[in-house]
């Protein structure tokens, strides 16, 4: 690993209050203003040896090698600042607000990272309009060496930092402020931002625009935005929302704003891909979902063989954007590079996306590229995983021909495969699972489903396919909140129409739970009924002496599920418990 470049640094953050609404009523205007602001703060952090790593829009990231340095050119450019709007008769008057932090960094490049970058935007975010805020140890710095006065403020809640961050402003002396006005500021300013404390940040990272001539590159697109959705699901401190619910949002009528209230997100990432030969140009945002807000952008223009870097390098910025260095540590983990080989991604890609599609044809397609990925570079194991996933998807689907014990055959030779190539591949673990669930090793099915679990606990499939697992071996409460965490960031999984299936897995853990009341309202919410939920909900029924044999459902269910077939049927539901079994095979044989 290549050495990092650290060193203690007193980082500035500011931008300009209220700039997104002054962008939508009066945009050139806006935009004209903000120049003249910057050609205010710009020189002025570089008079005072200040460096400027990162600009989004309104927004000014800058580090310095002195506090006292920092301080005072925060407070000369407000000087400034409020010397150009009262110079302002008739216009746009622009306010700044600023934070200021010491920490200890990592500078790679252009770029700044580190929890002290966090902490002085959360401080920004908390500043009063035209003042300038600090941490604690920057007043201890500063509080002898600068010509202002230093004020305790109180504490503060910082988002994902601390409930009780103490915090100073800098006033000039002899505007000092009273324990009355500070008491007044900090309680209008808790009043204004509600906590967020304790929450997991949740994140969508939305479809990538495609803006090159060539519409075949959209496998490209997407493909890079999967393995984004992907490497973000690795990370346990982020929620993040599947890409199936976040490419359904594509072909819907939802606004942004809608789509964000709807999955209750607090960040969004968009961006657009270009692609032209082996170049790639990758343009991207990160954003606050409520307000707007911009918290970081870039651009890369990178030949395709850089990908892998360049998607390594926005989950890391973006990581330590929202989370702070203090969470680095997960993001220091070995490369998973499918190949070295860029034509065998490029095929496994195009074959993610045939899959994706979940038709016949599809299917076929996707069977044909990932052999050519696999052809191209015989330790692709990602290739060989989705060839195992598409086998099943095909078999389970009646496109693809043969036994069960062939489709086990075939599919567990390209796992046994994968695995072989990389150990640390959590399809191969997710697959692995459902594969000993089918065959009733569930022992293995929970070993297999919690290694998936322990690499990316955030992928929806892992969430559902682990959380069954733990729910049949008896983790009954475990096994339900993965269910339900499952249902909330992938309502509607691929390659279905409704919610059904997450409804479905629920009423396995509250038959095992025995919430039977619970049960009946979940299965309220299901449009159409299999095996499963209309022998789960007929048995709850019974269980709470409301069972009604001339129900319409109940009759519906007897007249699909043939008698003959119902030992086949319960077999199907991977029940451990020789007890459980012979409890629904009591109640099936009373009707």
């Amino acid at each position: 690993m290549a050495k990092v470049n650290r060193k203690l640094a007193t980082i500035l953050a500011t931008d300009c209050v209220d700039f997104s609404k002054h962008m939508e009523s009066q945009e050139e205007l806006t935009l004209s203003n903000l120049t003249s602001c910057r050609e205010i703060i710009d020189p002025v952090i570089e008079e005072h040896g200040g460096r400027i790593f990162h600009t989004a829009g309104d927004s000014v990231i800058a580090d310095f090698g002195s506090p006292v340095e920092c301080v005072n050119a925060a407070m000369k450019f407000q000087d400034l600042l409020a010397a150009r709007n009262e110079a302002i008769s008739d216009g746009l008057k622009l306010q700044w607000r600023v934070g200021i932090h010491v920490d200890d960094v990592i500078i790679e490049g252009d770029n700044i990272y580190g929890s002290g970058v966090n902490i002085a935007a959360r401080l920004e975010g908390q500043c009063e309009p035209g003042r300038v805020l600090l941490s604690k140890i920057v007043q201890d710095q500063v509080k002898k060496r600068v010509s202002f006065a230093v004020n305790p403020a109180g504490t503060r809640s910082l988002k994902n930092i601390s409930d009780e961050f103490e915090v100073f402003y800098i006033t000039k002396t002899d505007d000092e402020l009273s324990p009355e006005a500070i008491n007044k500021e900090a309680t209008a300013l808790i009043t204004q931002k509600p906590n967020v404390i304790n929450k997991k940040p949740k994140l969508a990272v939305l479809p990538f625009s495609n803006g090159s001539k060539d519409e075949d590159s959209g496998y490209l697109v997407d493909g890079i935005v999967e393995d984004l959705t992907t490497e973000f699901s690795m990370i346990r401190e982020f929620e993040i929302v599947s890409r199936q619910t976040c490419f359904d949002f594509r072909d819907s009528v939802e606004t942004i704003e809608e789509f964000s209230e709807h999955h209750n997100l607090d960040f969004i990432v968009t961006g657009g891909i270009r692609s032209s030969g082996k170049r790639v140009r990758i343009s991207i945002e990160l954003s606050e979902s409520g307000t707007g807000k911009v918290l970081w952008s870039n651009k890369y223009d990178r030949v395709i063989e850089d990908i892998f870097d360049v998607q390594d390098e926005i989950v890391r910025t973006v990581t330590i954007s929202l989370l702070g260095e203090i969470e680095i540590s997960s993001l220091q983990r070995s490369k998973r590079k499918a190949t070295e080989n860029i034509t065998s991604y490029e095929f496994l890609l195009r074959g993610k996306e045939m899959h994706h599609r979940f038709t016949p044809e599809g299917n076929q397609q996707a069977l044909e590229f990932f052999d050519k990925a696999i052809e191209a570079d015989a330790n692709n194991a990602q290739a060989h995983a989705w060839k195992a996933c598409t086998l099943g998807q095909g078999w389970f689907r009646g496109w693809v021909g043969g036994t069960q014990e062939d489709m086990f055959q075939m599919s567990g030779d390209c796992i046994a495969r994968a695995v072989d190539l990389n150990e640390n591949d959590f399809e191969c673990h997710r697959m692995l699972s459902a594969v000993h669930l089918s065959k009733h090793e569930f022992q293995l099915a929970e070993e297999h489903g919690r290694k998936a679990y322990d690499m990316v606990p955030s992928d929806p499939r892992v969430l559902s396919g682990y959380g069954e697992v733990l729910v049949r071996n008896g983790s009954v409460d475990e096994g339900l909140d993965l269910l339900g965490k499952a249902l909330e960031l992938d309502p509607v999984p691929q390659g279905q129409l409704n919610s059904d299936k997450r409804f479905t897995d629920l009423l396995l853990g509250h038959f095992y739970a025995e919430n039977f009341e619970d049960l009946i309202e979940v299965a309220k919410k299901i449009e159409h009924q299999n095996f499963q939920s209309w022998l789960f909900v007929h048995y709850a029924k019974q269980q709470l002496n409301v069972l009604n044999k001339d129900d319409k459902s109940f009759e519906q269910g007897l007249q699909e599920y043939a008698k003959d077939d119902w030992p086949l049927f319960l077999d199907r539901l991977h029940i451990p418990q020789e007890e459980i079994r012979n409890k629904l095979s009591e109640f099936l044989s009373t009707i």
